[in-house]
């Protein structure tokens, strides 16, 4: 065998290798490459992630970005559904408000309705008002000020318009346009502020997304844009104009796609359909996003105790323990399988999350203690869990950033504790 293709097996194999649960890493090294500066960088790296409640209820996300901006910076708190779209909606390092007077639209659940012409985008939701005086706001917490506010709204014939403030700077944005489609404002305070609003002053408008961050240059955004309840196929129902134009404004440096728990709990599972789904949802995305970096993040371990789950396509689910009730769906490993493969088809990045958790059935385990990492459902993560996950994933890119860029950033760096309590 020659020297050269020696060379060439071992670059071949370190480029297929999985670095603990990630696997094809070699895929983020432009993500990688800015991350290793961001903390010295002129303009932040800008995380997007998708997905269903793990994402929405910011538990990972959240202890994920307290990882990232403790060691590279804190850039903002990033793009965000507007108001507040469902009971129950949460948020770390900023508080949303809203008056009445808005209507909401969604890609799923009781704000979706087949039959509205409201347009969707990023974040999976739309807020609209035809009252004056309607208003959204955004509040920093604990000292988390910023300087940049971008909201997102729909355009076109009979659109109204919006006062936009950040501090002490404020913005009238009128949306008429002679087509429909969307746009972006951007106001820069002079200062950082600890509160910024919309309000109407004339209707109608629908607000899809908006945003905060900061100007001092460097450090990292990660954007947490979660439905809950929903699969990445709901993601299919927003609209193309209006994703591109967000996306343009955003400038995302790494997707990260975390769907697939609700298809396999999915009742009726088809393997080959959900297959088919997934790699129309990933041509959309890739042609949405050209060239940006992803990262395709597998299905978690989870359980169910329904007799009607645990049978499938692929047969019966074995149980996580003799005589146990708490067994994973019977679709789950299959979902988790066919991730992987598209993952790889489509030259995207892949992280095993349940391998990294500890296998099939852990997630009994989570759920136990004074202190589960899990909740009760098997399911869904607490804060302590949440702040697990994201340890696991930041180690897994630390090492590929050590292998593929030679650095794994600020030295001397260790995990800051969770600022929450689990519940």
């Amino acid at each position: 065998m020659s020297a050269l293709f020696a060379i060439a097996l071992a670059q071949a194999a370190t480029a297929n290798a999985c670095i603990g649960g990630l696997c094809d890493a070699e895929r983020l090294r432009p993500f990688l490459e800015k991350l290793s500066t961001a903390r010295s960088a002129p303009e932040p790296v800008r995380i997007l992630q998708i997905g269903d409640s793990h994402t929405a209820g910011d538990q990972i996300t959240g202890s994920w970005r307290t990882l990232l901006q403790t060691r590279y910076g804190r850039a903002g708190r990033g793009a965000l559904p507007p108001g507040r779209p469902y009971a129950g909606y949460l948020t770390r390092d900023i508080t949303a408000g809203q008056s009445i007077g808005w209507s909401v639209n969604g890609i799923f659940g009781a704000a979706w309705s087949p039959n509205s012409n409201v347009r969707l985008g990023l974040s999976g939701y739309s807020l609209t008002s035809t009252q004056p005086g309607a208003t959204l706001t955004l509040s920093a917490d604990n000292g988390r000020d910023f300087d940049r506010l971008t909201v997102c709204a729909l355009s076109g014939p009979g659109q109204g318009s919006l006062q936009l403030s950040l501090g002490a700077a404020v913005v009238s944005w009128p949306l008429e346009g002679a087509q429909n489609g969307s746009r972006c404002r951007t106001l820069d305070g002079n200062g950082e502020a600890t509160i910024a609003s919309a309000t109407v002053l004339d209707g109608p408008v629908t607000i899809t997304s908006w945003s905060t961050e900061r100007r001092a240059g460097g450090g990292v955004i990660l954007s947490n844009l979660g439905t809950v309840g929903a699969q990445f196929m709901h993601f299919g129902r927003t609209d193309d104009r209006v994703v591109t134009t967000e996306l343009a404004v955003y400038r995302p440096d790494l997707i990260v796609i975390a769907y697939g728990t609700n298809e396999a709990f999915r009742p009726g599972f088809s393997a080959s359909a959900y297959e088919a789904t997934l790699r129309a949802d990933l041509t959309r995305l890739k042609r949405l996003a050209p060239g940006v970096p992803m990262l395709l993040v597998g299905a978690p371990d989870s359980a169910t105790k329904l007799p009607s789950l645990q049978t499938g396509e692929s047969g019966t689910s074995s149980p996580c323990t003799s005589g146990g009730e708490w067994r994973p769906t019977a679709a789950l490993a299959s979902v988790q399988a066919i991730q992987r493969r598209q993952a790889k088809a489509f030259g995207i990045a892949y992280w095993d999350w349940a391998q990294r958790m500890g296998g099939r059935c852990v997630a009994d385990g989570w759920t136990q203690g004074a202190s589960p990492m899990m909740r009760g459902d098997h399911v869904h993560f607490t804060s302590r869990g949440g702040a697990e996950i994201a340890r696991l994933l930041q180690a897994d890119l630390d090492a590929a950033m050590t292998r593929l860029v030679g650095s794994a950033g600020q030295s001397g760096w260790s995990t800051p504790a969770d600022p929450t309590t689990a519940r």
